[in-house]
């Protein structure tokens, strides 16, 4: 029986980057950083139709956006609903960002267990490594 995959849900880096091409980056950093991991990658624009059920599968969900910030939590929008869903299936949710403004409280709020900054593919590939070791 294979281990549950580690769900990498992504919307777009700022049009720099867009979402199959971060999910792609992280990817390729949890399997460089650990070579056991699944990985299942979800482009996100819109949540897929099947998100919830791949959700509840994983091990943990990686989330990724552009920018997290107090206005996540105000406005919503995608990664605070993958947030909340992860959350509400007891699935352990850790971010990926090009810029980290929550403070403690607000990714407590998100129920993040880690915040990482990447800005490009590379560093996208490198928090994917650490992301490796953590979920």
């Amino acid at each position: 029986m294979t281990p549950p995959a580690l769900l990498v849900a992504c919307e777009s880096f700022d049009g720099e980057l867009d979402a199959l091409q971060v999910a792609r980056a992280i990817g390729r950093g949890l399997c460089r950083g650990n070579a056991d991991l699944s990985v299942d990658l979800c482009p996100v624009d819109a949540l897929p139709v099947d998100f919830d059920i791949r959700l509840r599968g994983a091990r943990a969900v990686v989330l990724a956006a552009g920018h997290l910030d107090h206005e996540t939590l105000i406005r919503g929008g995608g990664a605070f609903e993958i947030a909340t869903r992860a959350r509400q299936a007891g699935v352990p949710a850790y971010a990926v960002t090009r810029h980290n403004a929550l403070d403690l409280f607000e990714m407590r709020i998100l129920d993040l267990q880690a915040v990482l900054e990447a800005r490009d593919a590379k560093e996208l590939e490198a928090a994917g490594r650490k992301l490796a070791q953590l979920a």
